[in-house]
């Protein structure tokens, strides 16, 4: 096995070198292109002929409008662009408070010292120049994706960007700021095409402090192209944010106050500098979250007929848990030219969980009668650390989109769990028969490295091509210490006590391309990806016999993907699409550790739990660009959800595969405006899940229907206040061997804008009917279980956003962070309950 890591540490080199191989070659070829740049310079200026400073001069495509590249206009109102390539240019200046201005650039301009002399008129009403703004409609269907423009509803002014996000068609967000598309949990979130790097929690702080004046559009993907990681069935959610290329100082500031039964309270600061070639940036962002979950279980034991009952669990749990979160992010952009940017950007973050719980179990015979009681009460402290560097590149060859990109990720995370239990048994009458101690000390490190390039130019035939490669490389490092206490001495429980570790690369190359035929649109891509993986758990050194074991595997896959669309009118659209995708479990799934819950519960990973392979399939008509219709088809493979295994009054949870999975359905979101001053997002979806496999020797053929309904109604009034009421229902669901009943939430809200529209206050309730709350059914074996799990879900928030410095404008955005999402995704990195 040992041989196995040298030559994956080779693989790893080799996309590397192949990069800079092909970077070389691309810089020498366009170095060496006999066709000359042309130079485009102007003075931008008032009708008093003061010049304008920090205009935005932006250079279009004119037979889409496509924004090529963007500058602003220095202190003295002076521009100077470089262009390559074969016109017609459209030149678009702009400034707020004054109307837009366009210039049309010949292809057969001359090559050097082109003057453009521009005058910008003040705007009789500025409600005009948000008219200009508003022309895109809020949604619009793609090919492969959903576009929420947010400039172009008037309601979104002076929003966060999770209020964006939960008004977007499709999308839920819990009280955790667990992102759902489509009622699937584990959606990818991106940042202007780059993975965050954050929790749930820690993402949710920082779209709360992020304003809507900050994002140009979010992009949907239920089934993303062949340039995205293959990695993920829940879909992509791309948030892109405007750039502001004005020189200077500008940032925002938000306050948080959360009130359920315990407190959470939080702040975040933003900040972006520009002089000159360089821009910083920084955000950071604290949370302190306090909260509870209380959960019952019941549990009915049968003998091997399945119909006489044997015994029967009732336990009840609480556990109060204390979480303070710290997320810091830094980057700076270096501008070699106009058309190469060079960046680093340095992230991180330290979670620390204290949980207290208590467990009080009654173990009964047939009749309901008490047989005995143990209680058990615990604590369990928690630590994850995490530090990420991001080197990235980006070359524009010329200004009709050839562009060549590329990001250097070294991420790594220490995580630690520190637990003690006691189990104390009793009579049924309460009288101690016996206590048994267990102490865990579980300390953890992951480490990744990723690389990606991405080549994109638009070919003579019109045709749009997007190629790239990717390679990473991840070790994770588990060990498992767990004592029983002996007359107040530890003894080491050598049944617990394991060392893993586990090793994994994999390689990807893929090619998109894009063509339009009239009112059909078509894109097909294809990605490849190889996968090598090995397991070590070395066991302990007390036990006699050891129980060392590994495994190895590597395999390769592709991944196509079609997209058809057809533009029947101006108000119809239709398309097509379909993509294979792949799930691949979170690293600690892999670890087979057995993680002490309480005495009846363990949780366990699976190191031979294999991923899933998942056919999409979509068909969707588009009315209007405000009622979308979708048809959806998938198939799954090795499917792998949470299982339960019974070992004789003991639980063990862990994820396995289960068989396959069928799920189709049909879902339409809507965008109603029954008044100028009140705007509906609608949602609902009917799917129809089927589950067939064997699991622990049990054939499984299970299957249940499934709706889900979300609206939310965002009211615009008057000076600067505005309202919401939302919420979402979900009907009964099976996932494996889990059925799930029926819950929802209600939520409403008021905000009013302050300090001259620069700050904003928001007082909002979520689950005002405390109906938040899960329940369901599990069967399993010759058991038969029900459970109710509440939480801190009703809360009492009152938040401030305070923005300041030079406004934002521009749709060019800097980069955030690089391209190891698919394995970023795959860390649990603790958070609430």
């Amino acid at each position: 096995m040992s041989q196995l890591y040298p030559r994956q540490s080779r693989l790893l080199s080799k996309p590397i070198f192949l990069f800079l191989l092909v970077l070389g070659m691309e810089l020498s070829a366009k170095a060496q292109s006999p066709e000359a740049a042309i130079q485009i310079s102007g003075n931008v200026k008032d009708s008093a002929q003061k010049p304008l400073e920090s205009a935005t001069v932006s250079l279009l495509r004119t037979r889409d409008s496509v924004l090529i590249l963007s500058v602003v206009t220095d202190k003295k109102g002076h521009f100077g662009l470089e262009l390559s390539g074969q016109g017609p240019w459209l030149l678009r200046v702009s400034e707020i408070g004054y109307l837009n201005s366009y210039s049309t650039i010949s292809k057969k301009i001359d090559q050097i010292n082109n003057l453009f002399n521009i005058e910008l008129h003040s705007s009789v009403n500025n409600l005009k120049e948000v008219a200009v703004i508003g022309r895109k409609p809020f949604i619009e269907q793609k090919p492969d994706r959903m576009l929420v423009n947010v400039d172009a509803s008037p309601s979104n002014a002076g929003s966060i960007a999770m209020d964006i996000l939960e008004k977007s068609p499709g999308v839920t967000v819990d009280k955790d700021g667990n992102i759902s598309l489509k009622g699937k949990q584990g959606v990818t979130i991106l940042i202007d095409n780059k993975p965050t790097y954050m929790t749930a929690t820690q993402l949710a702080s920082y779209l709360k402090s992020l304003p809507a004046a900050a994002l140009d559009q979010i992009e949907i993907m239920t089934n993303p192209s062949a340039k995205y990681d293959a990695a993920g069935n829940s879909g992509i959610i791309n948030i892109k944010t405007k750039k502001n290329r004005a020189k200077g100082f500008n940032g925002s500031v938000n306050l948080t106050h959360t009130q359920g039964v315990y407190p959470k309270p939080g702040g975040s600061i933003n900040l972006n500098y520009r002089t000159g070639k360089v821009n910083l940036f920084a955000n950071a962002n604290y949370t302190y979250w306090e909260g509870f979950q209380d959960l019952h279980i019941m549990r009915s034991y049968y003998d091997t007929t399945g119909k006489f009952l044997n015994s029967i669990f009732s336990q009840n749990s609480f556990i109060r848990f204390q979480n303070p979160e710290l997320n810091v992010k830094a980057g700076i952009d270096y501008f070699l030219s106009s058309k190469t940017t060079l960046g680093i950007v340095l992230s991180g973050f330290q979670n620390a969980e204290n949980d207290q719980g208590s467990s009080t179990i009654y173990l009964k015979n047939p009749d309901y009668v008490t047989d005995s009681i143990v209680y058990s009460p615990s604590t369990n402290n928690s630590t994850w650390k995490s530090g990420t560097v991001n080197f990235n590149f980006r070359h524009q060859f010329d200004s009709l989109g050839t562009e060549l990109t590329a990001d250097l990720d070294l991420m790594t995370y220490a995580a630690g769990s520190s637990q003690y239990f006691d189990n104390i048994t009793y009579t049924p009458a309460w009288v101690e028969l016996g206590v048994t101690q267990l102490t865990g000390n579980l300390p953890s490190r992951i480490h990744i490295y990723s690389f990606k390039s991405d080549y994109s130019e638009t070919l003579a035939s019109k045709i749009k091509l997007e190629t790239g490669i990717k390679s990473s490389y991840v070790t994770t490092d588990n060990i498992a210490e767990y004592d029983n206490i002996v007359g107040g001495v530890p003894v080491v429980d050598t049944t617990k006590t394991n060392h893993f570790v586990y090793r994994e690369n994999i390689n990807a190359a893929y090619i998109n391309l894009n063509k339009q035929y009239g009112k059909w649109n078509v894109q097909a891509g294809l990605r490849l990806e190889n996968t090598n993986y090995s397991g070590h758990q070395f066991g302990n050194s007390y036990t006699v016999i050891s129980n060392d074991s590994a495994f190895q595997r590597s395999y390769l896959s592709l991944f196509p993907t079609l997209f058809l669309s057809y533009q029947a009118s101006s108000k119809n659209q239709f398309t097509l699409n379909y993509g294979r995708r792949i799930d691949r479990p979170a690293y600690q799934d892999l670890n087979p550790f057995l993680f002490f819950l309480d005495e009846y519960t363990y949780q366990a990973g699976n190191p031979y739990l294999q991923p899933q392979f998942t056919h999409n399939l979509e068909l969707a008509h588009t009315y209007n660009n405000c009622l979308t219709t979708t048809l959806n088809y998938s198939y799954t493979v090795n499917y792998f959800s949470e299982t339960f295994q019974q070992s004789g009054h003991a639980t063990i949870v862990r994820n396995g595969n289960i068989g396959s999975r069928q799920n189709a359905g049909i879902s339409v979101s809507a965008q109603i405006k029954p008044w100028t001053w009140w705007t509906v997002a609608l949602y609902g979806d009917f799917s129809y899940t089927q589950f067939q496999g064997v699991l622990y020797g049990q054939a499984i053929n299970i299957g249940a229907p499934n709706f889900l309904a979300n609206v939310n109604n965002n009211f615009q009034f008057a000076k600067g206040w505005g309202g919401e009421i939302s919420g979402f229902y979900r009907s009964s669901g099976v996932d494996g061997q889990v059925l799930v009943n029926p819950m929802g939430q209600a939520s409403a809200a008021v905000s009013k804008q302050v300090l001259k529209e620069k700050g904003s206050l928001k007082l909002g309730l979520r689950d005002i009917f405390y109906t938040n709350i899960v329940t369901g059914q599990i069967n399993f074996q010759q058991t038969q279980a029900s459970f109710r799990n509440e939480r801190d879900s009703r809360q009492l928030s009152l938040s401030f956003t305070y923005r300041f410095g030079k406004p934002i404008k521009g749709a060019q955005p800097h980069r955030q962070t690089g391209g190891a999402s698919d394995e970023q995704n795959r860390i649990k990195s603790g958070g609430n309950n």
